[in-house]
């Protein structure tokens, strides 16, 4: 006699097909391509060709996948940290990693800004404050330091990430750029003297590098504490 298979016994596999990792890789590439209005369960189970109960299975609602979907980016970030012999190099690894992550994935800084309570928000707060106490820094002021560590960090990497798509689309860069330079320009010199000064480097500096700089500032006075 062939056993009789319970309904939920069916149920269970058809989840078990449908991995959650495939859920949260779908839920990545509407993100990154449509943002996040466009990411809906009706837009998931189409992209995966599956039903809508086989995701709840896995997550009960958007926002449990947005939280999932910002800590798988996270993750993979944080993996990229080694912990070597050189903490000043490792936060340099990591502010770099964050800021390449969210500027792939802008949703991500939106979604720190909007629930900073979240696991992956912790992670990398964890994370920062472990260099920071590896730099040498007494703990009195590791909370000061890794809060201005971290949020250097995460707000200018969201706004670069915000800044990247103010620009019309088949816009190039520079030429983008040299629009706004141009309205610095306009402004009385009198009143907005670093403006005129900078116009030029707004055109020609590079947010990667410029971000970078900030990071060795904050890092130089973090020194001064140890």
């Amino acid at each position: 006699m062939v056993p009789m298979t319970s309904g939920a016994q069916r149920g269970r596999r058809r989840a078990d097909a449908l991995s959650k990792e495939r859920i949260v890789e779908a839920a990545i590439g509407i993100l990154d391509a449509e943002g996040e209005k466009a990411l809906t369960f009706r837009a998931l189970t189409t992209r995966l060709a599956t039903g809508a109960g086989a995701v709840y299975w896995h997550v009960a609602n958007k926002d449990e996948l947005l939280a999932v979907a910002t800590g798988d980016v996270v993750g993979r970030v944080l993996a990229g940290v080694r912990g070597g012999a050189d903490p000043e190099e490792d936060v340099r690894v990591l502010a770099l990693g964050l800021f390449d992550a969210i500027d792939a994935h802008p949703w991500v800084g939106a979604q720190f800004a909007r629930e900073p309570w979240q696991p992956a928000l912790l992670d990398v707060f964890e994370a920062i404050g472990g260099l920071v106490a590896a730099l040498g820094v007494p703990e009195r002021a590791q909370f000061d330091c890794a809060s201005a560590l971290g949020n250097y960090v995460l707000g200018v990497a969201g706004q670069n990430a915000a800044n990247a798509r103010l620009a019309p689309k088949g816009v190039e860069r520079a030429e983008f750029l040299e629009t706004i330079a141009e309205r610095w320009r306009r402004h009385d010199p009198e009143l907005r003297p670093h403006a005129h000064r900078m116009a030029a480097h707004l055109v020609e500096h590079d947010d990667r590098a410029q971000f970078l700089a900030g990071i060795n500032l904050i890092l130089a006075g973090i020194a001064t504490i140890r």
